[in-house]
């Protein structure tokens, strides 16, 4: 075997170096320029553009493999129920934001449509939410409070105090989404990394207690104006436990009734998903019971409850 080996390695063909550069091309390795990469960025063909196309309007890809006999009945029962919700909480929103409660109606509406196009999950509902009508209310109120003169701004010359508070968050809310956009240009997101899991968690808990010391004054039916600055949720209680003795019973009742039903359903909803076709909708269904017990009773003048109102159209 060793001379076997020693035979077969001493008959193997030795290559030269011109029979392997005949058989192999040589790379070269050429490194790119700043103008590469921005020529190859630009550079437009048919498969980047159904690919910017699909990432702008994702509605295009999921609505040709959208299945309607499976799909549709529930889409339709979780929209309205989901719509009836936004809207509920437009029109509460709206309040924290110290708005008319008709802007609360097209916070529910134009994001949803809005993103109806351009979303990307189908598990998400747009629109306002509790912290983000808070730092808007901030703002107003500060800007245009109910005691007192509003400040001294352009355009306010005529208008009334709730045009007012309109005039000042729509021009805020509209400043913030230029920045929104310029941060999304500039990929600023990735710093959401860095926050540590005790600072997310220590603003969500404050932004909690800061949403149940607004909703109070609704809760128990008080008239508390609006505070803002250093201690302003301090400010806010004192206000609240000075007319305590004040509280609307009636106020009091249903928002307990209201939230203690819904607390109860979503548990039922929750034990039982693997055996309900649908969800039960208790949103809608105490929406419907509040309002027409409300509207029969005539709560607003039996009681002198708070209702929501006219709509403000326009």
């Amino acid at each position: 075997m060793a001379l076997l080996r020693k035979q077969y390695v001493v008959s193997r063909p030795l290559y030269s170096e011109d029979s392997f550069a005949e058989k192999h091309e040589k790379i070269y390795r050429h490194r790119k320029t700043l103008w590469h990469h921005v020529r190859q960025h630009f550079t437009c063909n048919s498969k980047r553009a159904e690919k910017a196309a699909l990432s702008l309007f994702p509605i295009v890809g999921w609505m040709r493999a959208y299945r309607i006999k499976q799909w549709l009945l529930g889409d339709i029962l979780s929209g309205v129920s989901t719509g009836l919700v936004a809207v509920m909480q437009g029109l509460a929103f709206s309040l924290l934001a110290s708005l008319p409660p008709s802007y609360g109606l097209y916070t529910a509406f134009f994001p949803m449509l809005t993103y109806f196009f351009l979303g990307t999950s189908r598990h998400i509902s747009v629109g306002a939410f509790p912290v983000l009508s808070l730092m808007v209310g901030e703002v107003v109120t500060r800007l245009v409070p109910e005691v007192g003169p509003p400040a001294n701004i352009t355009g306010f010359d005529g208008l009334s105090p709730d045009q007012q508070r309109v005039l000042v968050a729509s021009s805020m809310t509209s400043l913030v989404g230029m920045f929104q956009l310029g941060m999304g240009l500039l990929q600023v997101g990735f710093m959401v990394m860095y926050l540590s899991d005790t600072l997310v968690s220590g603003f969500t808990t404050a932004a909690a207690v800061h949403i149940l010391v607004s909703q109070l004054k609704f809760v128990l039916g008080l008239v508390v104006p609006g505070i803002s600055g250093p201690l302003a949720i301090i400010y806010t209680l004192e206000e609240i436990f000075v007319q305590i003795t004040a509280i609307n019973i009636c106020d009091l009742v249903m928002s307990i009734l209201i939230m203690a039903m819904v607390f109860i359903v979503k548990e039922i909803n929750d034990i039982y998903k693997t055996k309900l076709p649908v969800p039960i909708p208790i949103e809608v269904i105490m929406t419907i019971i509040a309002c027409g017990v409300s509207y029969g009773f005539n709560f607003e003048e039996t009681f002198g409850i708070d209702v929501v109102g006219e709509m403000v159209s326009g």
